[in-house]
């Protein structure tokens, strides 16, 4: 699994001109899943984004989590993140997961992020979405199950 987490104050997405999802202060992150993503992959980026240590401490350190400061999750699924450009101007998806097995892994995602007591807002899975966001420092941060953190 591959995701681009950015620290928000705020952020939404929108689906054929209505509001699906929105969150105050917290994190908005992108998410595509690769052919041979499983449960594994899931656990290490719950596991990694519920800990990840991206907002101020009280000394102006980023020192504390999502869950520290009382913030949020905008989960977007993002197929678009295993383009492979590599060849050409044109990005082969060939990497990405097919759709079904793809949204159970990111509603899989989503909801190990909801067990840690954290809100999730969602994004609706293979709808055409608008995602807005004030990105916070801006502190953007890639993930990716595959290769080392």
């Amino acid at each position: 699994m591959r995701a681009v987490v950015q620290r928000v104050l705020q952020a939404s997405v929108t689906v054929a001109g209505e509001v699906v999802g929105s969150i105050g202060r917290g994190l908005c992150v992108l998410v595509g899943v690769a052919q041979d993503d499983d449960g594994r992959d899931v656990e290490l980026l719950v596991n990694k984004l519920s800990q990840l240590r991206v907002f101020q401490d009280p000394e102006g350190k980023m020192n504390l989590s999502v869950s520290d400061v009382g913030g949020e999750v905008l989960a977007v699924s993002q197929f678009t993140l295993l383009g492979d450009v590599r060849r050409g101007n044109r990005p082969s998806f060939t990497l990405a997961m097919e759709p079904e097995r793809a949204q159970h892994l990111f509603e899989g995602f989503c909801a190990g992020v909801r067990s840690r007591g954290i809100s999730v807002a969602m994004g609706r899975f293979r709808a055409s979405m608008q995602v807005s966001l004030v990105n916070d420092g801006p502190v953007t941060i890639l993930i990716d199950t595959k290769k080392a953190f």
